[in-house]
Protein backbone atom coordinates (compact mmCIF):
# COMPACT_ATOMS: atom_id res chain seq x y z
CA UNK A 1 0.00 0.00 0.00
CA UNK A 2 1.32 3.45 -0.92
CA UNK A 3 2.07 5.90 1.89
CA UNK A 4 -0.31 8.80 2.31
CA UNK A 5 1.20 12.02 0.96
CA UNK A 6 1.03 13.76 4.35
CA UNK A 7 3.47 11.19 5.82
CA UNK A 8 6.27 12.41 3.53
CA UNK A 9 5.32 16.08 3.72
CA UNK A 10 7.76 18.11 5.78
CA UNK A 11 6.45 19.15 9.16
CA UNK A 12 8.11 22.54 8.65
CA UNK A 13 5.93 23.19 5.59
CA UNK A 14 2.71 22.73 7.59
CA UNK A 15 3.85 24.34 10.85
CA UNK A 16 3.30 27.94 9.60
CA UNK A 17 -0.30 27.00 8.72
CA UNK A 18 -0.90 25.90 12.31
CA UNK A 19 0.45 29.25 13.52
CA UNK A 20 -1.59 31.24 10.97
CA UNK A 21 -4.76 29.39 11.90
CA UNK A 22 -4.21 30.18 15.58
CA UNK A 23 -3.10 33.76 14.90
CA UNK A 24 -6.24 34.55 12.90
CA UNK A 25 -8.25 33.70 16.00
CA UNK A 26 -6.10 35.73 18.38
CA UNK A 27 -4.04 32.83 19.68
CA UNK A 28 -0.23 32.69 19.75
CA UNK A 29 2.70 30.76 18.30
CA UNK A 30 3.66 29.94 21.89
CA UNK A 31 0.29 28.25 22.43
CA UNK A 32 0.74 26.24 19.21
CA UNK A 33 4.22 25.19 20.38
CA UNK A 34 2.86 24.26 23.83
CA UNK A 35 0.27 21.99 22.18
CA UNK A 36 2.85 20.35 19.91
CA UNK A 37 5.26 19.79 22.81
CA UNK A 38 2.46 18.42 25.01
CA UNK A 39 1.46 15.94 22.31
CA UNK A 40 4.94 14.80 21.28
CA UNK A 41 7.17 15.25 24.31
CA UNK A 42 9.57 17.51 22.42
CA UNK A 43 10.95 20.50 24.28
CA UNK A 44 11.17 23.86 22.51
CA UNK A 45 14.75 23.33 21.29
CA UNK A 46 14.01 19.82 19.98
CA UNK A 47 10.88 21.09 18.23
CA UNK A 48 12.84 23.88 16.56
CA UNK A 49 15.51 21.38 15.46
CA UNK A 50 12.85 19.19 13.78
CA UNK A 51 11.49 22.28 12.00
CA UNK A 52 14.98 23.44 10.94
CA UNK A 53 15.81 19.96 9.62
CA UNK A 54 12.56 19.90 7.61
CA UNK A 55 11.78 16.33 8.68
CA UNK A 56 8.72 14.56 7.32
CA UNK A 57 5.63 14.05 9.48
CA UNK A 58 6.59 10.38 9.64
CA UNK A 59 10.06 11.18 11.01
CA UNK A 60 8.67 13.92 13.25
CA UNK A 61 6.36 11.50 15.05
CA UNK A 62 8.79 8.54 14.98
CA UNK A 63 11.44 10.70 16.68
CA UNK A 64 8.99 12.16 19.21
CA UNK A 65 10.34 11.54 22.72
CA UNK A 66 6.98 10.57 24.27
CA UNK A 67 3.50 10.74 22.81
CA UNK A 68 1.29 12.06 25.60
CA UNK A 69 -0.57 9.35 27.52
CA UNK A 70 -3.75 11.44 27.47
CA UNK A 71 -4.21 11.22 23.70
CA UNK A 72 -7.04 8.77 24.32
CA UNK A 73 -8.98 11.75 25.71
CA UNK A 74 -8.79 13.49 22.31
CA UNK A 75 -12.09 12.73 20.60
CA UNK A 76 -14.22 14.21 17.88
CA UNK A 77 -14.28 14.66 14.14
CA UNK A 78 -11.50 16.12 12.02
CA UNK A 79 -11.50 16.07 8.23
CA UNK A 80 -14.62 13.89 8.34
CA UNK A 81 -13.04 11.19 10.49
CA UNK A 82 -13.45 10.43 14.19
CA UNK A 83 -9.91 10.73 15.53
CA UNK A 84 -10.41 7.95 18.05
CA UNK A 85 -11.37 5.51 15.25
CA UNK A 86 -8.47 6.15 12.84
CA UNK A 87 -6.66 2.82 12.46
CA UNK A 88 -3.33 4.01 11.04
CA UNK A 89 -1.40 5.14 14.13
CA UNK A 90 0.69 7.75 12.30
CA UNK A 91 -2.39 9.26 10.65
CA UNK A 92 -4.11 9.26 14.04
CA UNK A 93 -1.25 11.24 15.60
CA UNK A 94 -1.34 13.76 12.75
CA UNK A 95 -5.11 14.15 13.16
CA UNK A 96 -4.72 14.50 16.94
CA UNK A 97 -2.49 17.48 16.25
CA UNK A 98 -4.97 18.89 13.73
CA UNK A 99 -7.78 18.49 16.27
CA UNK A 100 -5.84 20.23 19.03
CA UNK A 101 -4.96 23.17 16.76
CA UNK A 102 -8.63 23.39 15.73
CA UNK A 103 -9.66 23.53 19.37
CA UNK A 104 -7.14 26.33 19.96
CA UNK A 105 -8.48 28.28 16.99
CA UNK A 106 -12.04 27.82 18.27
CA UNK A 107 -11.11 29.55 21.51
CA UNK A 108 -10.99 26.58 23.86
CA UNK A 109 -9.03 27.11 27.07
CA UNK A 110 -5.52 25.64 27.09
CA UNK A 111 -6.35 23.52 30.16
CA UNK A 112 -9.12 21.80 28.19
CA UNK A 113 -7.03 21.43 25.03
CA UNK A 114 -4.23 19.83 27.05
CA UNK A 115 -6.73 17.54 28.75
CA UNK A 116 -5.67 18.76 32.22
Amino acid sequence: MEKHRIFTTSFASVYPHYINKADKKGRTKEEVDTIICWLTGYNQQELQKQIDNKVSFETFFEAAPQINQNTSKITGVICGYRVEEIEDKLMQKIRYLDKLIDELAKGKAMEKILRS
